[in-house]
């Protein structure tokens, strides 16, 4: 059986989720792309070998993650601000204008609360309540304990909840008032 046959269709599906992912993991769509792309280049090369491959493209996807975190606490990124011929050359152009509809408001606020979080706890929040995996297939996925993710879950959480929180009030997110729970 020729090797593209079930990898092709493979990919179509799942790249979108692998980018979804990443994009999570990373807070950076240029980045998140990049690591799903080499994520399955390594899939494509290791495919007759892999049980099962959206475990192995996603494990790939988290340890490239990893592989960025450590390298940026290496090496800190400096903001460059682009500017514009027809812009002032004082104003910050890197962010978009604000979008009105509450549905943007509260991804972007939630977004933001998540890259607050250090890389373990991003990562285990990511796995564990957006990706909907287990305690274990999450330390699986990290390679760690299932009692390290508990704890990292439960720490990762409380720090959301006061980020999210208004005027220290933990019962009351941030959220507009159509994406409250």
């Amino acid at each position: 059986m020729d090797r593209r046959e079930g990898f092709e269709p493979f990919a179509a599906g799942a790249a979108s989720h692998l980018r979804r992912t990443a994009y999570l993991l990373t807070g950076d769509p240029h980045v998140a792309e990049d690591l799903v792309q080499d994520a399955l280049v390594a899939l494509y090369v290791a495919w007759p070998r892999v049980a099962d491959p959206y475990a192995y493209a996603r494990r790939s996807v988290v340890n490239g993650t990893r592989s960025r975190w450590r390298y940026r606490r290496r090496r800190p990124e400096t903001s460059v601000a682009v500017v514009h011929d027809d812009a002032d050359p004082g104003a910050d152009t890197r962010t978009a204008p604000p979008d009105a509809t509450d549905a943007v408001l509260a991804r972007r606020v939630l977004l933001d609360a998540l890259a607050t979080l250090p890389a373990r706890q991003r990562a285990v929040v990511v796995l564990r309540h957006l990706e909907d995996l287990s305690e274990p297939q999450t330390a699986q996925a990290l390679g760690i304990s299932v009692g390290t993710v508990k704890s990292q879950n439960a720490r990762a959480l409380t720090r959301l909840r006061e980020a999210l929180a208004p005027d220290g009030d933990p019962d009351a997110a941030r959220l507009p008032e159509g994406q409250r729970s």
